[in-house]
């Protein structure tokens, strides 16, 4: 069973940067895409970053010019920088990871890591 563990969330003023880490228990080249969405209370779970096997990256709208994704073939990880950081990015961040075997689609989920951005 993949497991996707995330860690850097926290505490931290409007205008600060945090970067979030996801570590896979697998390899991330098994992986078509991996990413990185968010849910505020009340509100529906969100694409935040994803990065494709072939290094191809997609940001909402809403972190282009201020979150950049990365990923470290070496330690099985992804990363998400955020800089810049408003109140409205306060939410649970979640590391996501998809793999096609077999015409078969799985989507791994981690826990998720709790961001909140002070005004």
């Amino acid at each position: 069973q993949v497991q996707l563990v995330e860690s850097g969330g926290g505490l931290v003023q409007a205008g600060g940067s945090l970067r979030l880490s996801c570590a896979a228990s697998e390899r991330i080249s098994v992986f078509n895409l991996m990413g990185w969405y968010r849910q505020a209370p009340g509100k529906q779970r969100e694409l935040v970053a994803r990065i494709l096997s072939d290094g191809a990256t997609n940001y909402a709208d809403s972190g282009k010019g201020r979150f950049t994704i990365s990923r470290d073939h070496a330690a099985n990880t992804v990363d998400l920088q955020m800089n810049s950081l408003k109140s409205e990015d306060t939410a649970v961040y979640y590391c996501t990871a998809v793999s096609d075997v077999s015409r078969v689609r799985t989507v791994y989920w981690g826990q998720g890591t709790q961001v909140t951005v002070s005004s």
